[in-house]
């Protein structure tokens, strides 16, 4: 593969992430295991649409795009961490609401603050004009892979 091409240079920034992140110890409850990425997207996900309506899993399917399986696997694994608990519907026993643990909202800002931290660090001596190029860029790649 060229070495400057755009999805080598994608792959790098990807790397450099992770390895930024995996710097950034969390300053609260060491002992919390941390978040798989997906696990964060349910999280965002439940918090920007908490008062919307009642969540269930197939919101969480639908609006992320994710199998069944994948969803299920997630939220039982979150359930066991204590991220999620899951309620039944008095309407219809067969479904259980989703609903955020204090914990996972604690953890939800932690990870939001490193993130802004990482983000501002990436950002440093990148113009704003240069960051929207650069995003609306990347998005049209998206929607065109998606296309394919």
């Amino acid at each position: 593969m060229e070495e400057n091409s755009i999805f080598f240079n994608i792959k790098e920034l990807e790397k450099a992430l992770i390895i930024a992140l995996e710097k950034m110890r969390p300053t609260e409850k060491e002992h919390m295991k941390k978040p798989t990425p997906t696990q964060m997207r349910v999280v965002d996900y439940i918090l920007k649409n908490i008062d919307k309506e009642d969540l269930y899993q197939r919101n969480i399917e639908e609006a992320l795009n994710l199998s069944k399986a994948t969803v299920s696997d997630v939220l039982n694994r979150m359930e066991k961490n204590g991220l999620i608990e899951r309620v039944y519907n008095v309407k219809d026993t067969r479904s259980k609401k989703i609903m955020l643990t204090e914990k996972a909202r604690k953890m939800h800002n932690m990870n939001k603050k490193r993130f802004q931290e990482i983000a501002k660090k990436a950002k440093k001596n990148i113009s704003q004009d240069e960051i929207e190029n650069f995003l609306c860029t990347l998005n049209k790649m998206i929607v065109n892979l998606k296309d394919e």
